[in-house]
């Protein structure tokens, strides 16, 4: 199981450092934030603002309603492809994404939802 662990943390070391945002990660992101360079698009939900997917590094990267940006490591196409088209984007995203693939804050959440 350990070895397992620590084959994943330097699979996700080796991503953001091909990235250019290794550096960045390893310090607290609000004095050291990461720059996106993933365009993401708008989306009609009230949980998810907006979503962009580099599909030659496969990288998901969603912006919650709440500011909070996380990126997401490893993820198909076809998982993009089914979140962009499903109707409820926050259901899909819990029951398809979170939890299911390796990810990294970009940026913290900066503000509530709104009531």
């Amino acid at each position: 199981m350990r070895a397992k662990s620590l084959a994943l943390l330097f699979s996700i070391a080796a991503l953001l450092i091909s990235s250019g945002a290794a550096e960045e990660n390893l310090r607290s992101d609000a004095r050291n934030p990461v720059i996106s360079h993933i365009p993401r698009e708008s989306v009609g939900s009230s949980v998810i603002s907006s979503v962009g997917y580099s599909k030659r590094r496969h990288i998901l990267e969603i912006e919650f309603g709440n500011g909070a940006v996380y990126r997401y490591l490893e993820v198909p196409p076809s998982v993009f492809r089914e979140l962009m088209s499903a109707e409820s984007k926050a259901r899909f995203y819990v029951g398809n994404i979170k939890g299911n693939y390796p990810s990294v804050r970009v940026r913290r959440r900066v503000k509530d939802y709104p009531n």
